[in-house]
C-alpha cells in the first residue's frame, strides 16, 4: 500500500475556456495548473480537518452543559396550571 504522503497524478476534464484562464493565473503565481490545483485542493482539505476539529472541541465543551447560576423558582406543574 502506498504511502498517504506520496504524490499520486490524477485527470480532470476542463472547458477549454477554463483552462486558458487557469493558464493565466497560474503564471500570474508563478507556478503551473497542476502546482495552482494542488495547492488550492490541499488548502481545502486543511480547512476542512480545522472545521472538523473546532466542531468536536465545541461539542466537547456543551456536553456537559454550562452552569449559569439562576435558580428554578416554579415547578413542571405549576408551569402548566390554566
Amino acid at each position: 500500500m502506498p504511502a498517504l504522503d506520496e504524490k499520486q497524478n490524477i485527470t480532470l476534464r476542463l472547458s477549454r475556456k477554463t483552462i486558458q484562464k487557469a493558464r493565466v493565473l497560474a503564471a500570474r503565481r508563478s507556478t503551473s495548473i497542476s502546482g495552482l490545483l494542488a495547492s488550492q485542493i490541499e488548502q481545502l482539505a486543511d480547512t476542512d480537518d480545522d472545521y472538523e476539529r473546532a466542531m468536536q472541541e465545541a461539542l466537547a465543551l456543551m456536553n456537559p452543559g454550562f452552569d449559569l447560576g439562576g435558580t428554578h423558582k416554579l415547578d413542571r406543574a405549576a408551569l402548566h396550571e390554566r
